[in-house]
Formats: structure tokens, sequence, C-alpha cells
């Protein structure tokens, strides 16, 4: 089990407890349902530390609610969620060596995050804050100070791309790189080729996504490769529109709706395509990208936020503009086209994503736990 913890400010307001033999590990975030970057990052990180021997004391940001009509009802709901959630933190923290946050923008900052640490604060535990999101810049924009007044009494603040260590760097709060983690005894190649054009595109459905550039994109591409297909692999309140969009643009029978997905089936999509399309507004470290990768699909993205750190033009992916559906369809164009091309950034892609394995990344974690915990 892992549990929750406070962090030792930079000043040193609090003495570091001596590194124990068997490292207790509060942490905390959400948990599928619904499967998402954060949530399978989190319930990954669990798995892998206790399987390296840590005890993980897991705090589940994203509980159901009990009853199940609370989560109808917008106020009442974060009231239901949070106080239970508080008493889980309080109680974690008695037990537990350290605290590793795993922490987003927006409200989830103000209600998930902030707590954790400060209840840590209170019950003399480190904290490693570990922040994600492509909108970090936005949300930093306009609450830095409050942020900051928080994220000082953490031991460290980690970020898993050189993207949001800049962001951060911007607003006077240092931050170390510790990259996601991507498991390749799940998300490996695929042993056949499809018979035809399959692009996947897997985010959510929400307007920060911009599933709607790939659609018109996915309609120019038709006029060149009519047996192509796509599948859009999640879900969201936009999926009523998208698919509105699809027929209205004639190439509703070359789309297909998954839904959501877990990992499993996720990797078995992405082994049954041919190329991945990331359309994202904004952007950190998406973890599609890299387990399209893994799979040995050659990657067409949007160039935003954390991208161009994850990944290089014409190397591991080609890089287009946000929202230029045009340049979209070109770059799937050329890689259905050009083999050579195709085949270096299959080659490439698969060689990169092994600096993202638990082998490489887990010996990380443990160092920034023991420079918590340490003098």
């Amino acid at each position: 089990m892992m549990k929750p913890g406070a962090l030792c400010s930079a000043g040193g307001l609090f003495h570091a407890k001596p590194v124990p033999a068997r490292l207790t590990v509060g942490l905390i975030g959400p948990l599928p349902p619904p499967s998402g970057g954060m949530a399978n990052q989190t319930m990954q990180l669990a798995r892998l530390l206790g399987e390296a021997s840590l005890s993980v004391e897991l705090v589940r940001t994203n509980a159901p609610y009990a009853p199940a009509w609370v989560g109808r009802v917008p106020l009442l709901r974060a009231g239901f969620r949070l106080t239970p959630y508080l008493w889980r933190l309080w109680r974690a923290a008695g037990i537990c060596d350290l605290f590793h946050i795993m922490a987003n923008s927006g409200w989830s900052w103000h209600l998930f995050a902030a707590p954790a640490i400060w209840i840590a604060r209170a019950r003399g535990i480190p904290v490693l804050i570990n922040y994600r999101g492509g909108e970090a810049g936005q949300f930093l924009r306009g609450g830095a100070a409050v942020v900051r007044f928080s994220m000082k009494r953490a031991a460290a603040l980690i970020v898993p791309s050189g993207f949001l260590q800049q962001v951060f760097a911007r607003h006077d709060m240092p931050a170390k790189i510790v990259p996601n983690i991507i498991d390749l005894e799940k998300f490996h190649p695929a042993d056949h080729l499809p018979t035809s054009p399959h692009v996947v595109l897997a985010r959510n459905l929400e307007p920060l996504y911009d599933i709607a550039s790939g659609l018109r994109a996915m309609a120019i591409l038709l006029r060149e490769h009519p047996l192509a297909r796509m599948s859009i692999a999640g879900s969201g309140p936009e999926r009523a529109r998208l698919e509105a969009l699809a027929d209205e643009l004639g190439i509703a029978a070359q789309v297909r709706f998954t839904g959501r997905l877990d990992s499993q089936e996720m990797a078995a999509l992405y082994r049954d395509a041919s190329l991945s399309l990331n359309t994202a507004l904004a952007d950190n470290m998406p973890n599609s990208v890299l387990e399209a990768l893994a799979c040995g699909l050659p990657v067409v993205s949007t160039d935003v936020g954390g991208v161009p750190f994850l990944v290089r033009h014409e190397e591991t992916a080609l890089l287009v503009s946000p929202g230029d559906a045009d340049a979209m369809a070109t770059a799937m164009a050329r890689l259905i086209g050009d083999d050579a091309l195709r085949q270096r950034l299959i080659r490439n892609g698969l060689e990169h994503v092994q600096a993202f394995t638990w082998e490489r990344v887990g010996k990380q974690w443990l160092d920034r736990y023991h420079e918590a915990m340490g003098p």
C-alpha cells in the first residue's frame, strides 16, 4: 500500500524522517473508471511500486458516490466526495512515510491536491507533487500565487515533460522531470498489417481535443484513399455533435465511435490500425502517442504544448499545426504512400519508447522518494 504524506519545504520547515527499510507511499489520484491518462498512470504506478516491494496506500480522488444518486446533484456531490476524501487523507498520512500526489489543473488542484499537501504537512510527512495536464499554463496565469503558496510546502514538484518544467519555471516553481510509464508487455506491435488504411484517434470527445478537425481530415483523406477507415476511441459530451458532423461530411460509414476502452482494448485497437492521429489543441505528454508508438504505429500529431518535447518531427512522428485538417490529411497520406518514411518512424518510435519503461522510470521515482525522505 502507498500512503499520503506532507512535503518538506525547501526552507526546512520539517525534519525528514529516517528512510525506512520498507517505504510506505501514499499514492493519491484517480482510478478507472473512467479510463484516462492520469487514472491509468495512477493504477499502473500503484501496481509497479507494489511489485518493487514498496507498500502502497492508495487514496482515490474519484471514489464512487454513496449513495449513487448524489452524483447527479452538482453542489451536493462535491461535499459527499470531499468529506470522506479528507478523512482518508488524514488516516493515510498517519501510516505513510510520504505522499505522492497526482495533481492537475483547475478545481482538481484546489479540491484534491492542495488539501493533501496541507494534511501531510499537519502530520509531518513529505510530499511529492506529480503535476500533469496540458492546460497548466492557462491555469497558472490566473492562479500561480495560490498554487505556489501550497507548493512551497512540498518536498519536490515532479512533471512528466520539459514542457511543464518550463511552464512552472516561468512562475518561479522549479520542477524535476520523471516521464510517464508505458507497459511494453501490453502495448506492442502486431504481427500483421491491416489490409486497408485504418486511422485510430484516441482522445476524450471534448472541445480541447478537436476531434472535429480529425473528421475533416479523414474526409479529405478518403478522396485519395476511399477504403480508409477511422476508429475514434473515447467518450465525452461532444459525441452527438461529432457523429452529426461525420454524417454531414458523408463519412459516417467509414468512422466508428468505439466509446471509452480499457487499456487492453486500446492495445488491441492500436494493433488493428495502420496509423495514429492526435488532434489536441493543448497537450502535455499524451499517453495515447506513446501507446501508439509502442504498438508500431506511425503518428501524426498537432505540435502543441509538450508534444514537441515528446516526439520529433520527421524522426518519431509527423507534426502539424492545430486545427489544420488539410495538413493532417496530407501527413496521413504521406504515411500511407511512403513506405520508407513509415518504416523509419516506426523503427525510431519503437526505440524511443524504451525510455518510458518501468526499468528506466522506476529507479527515478525511487530516487525522488529517497531525496524527499532524506536530509
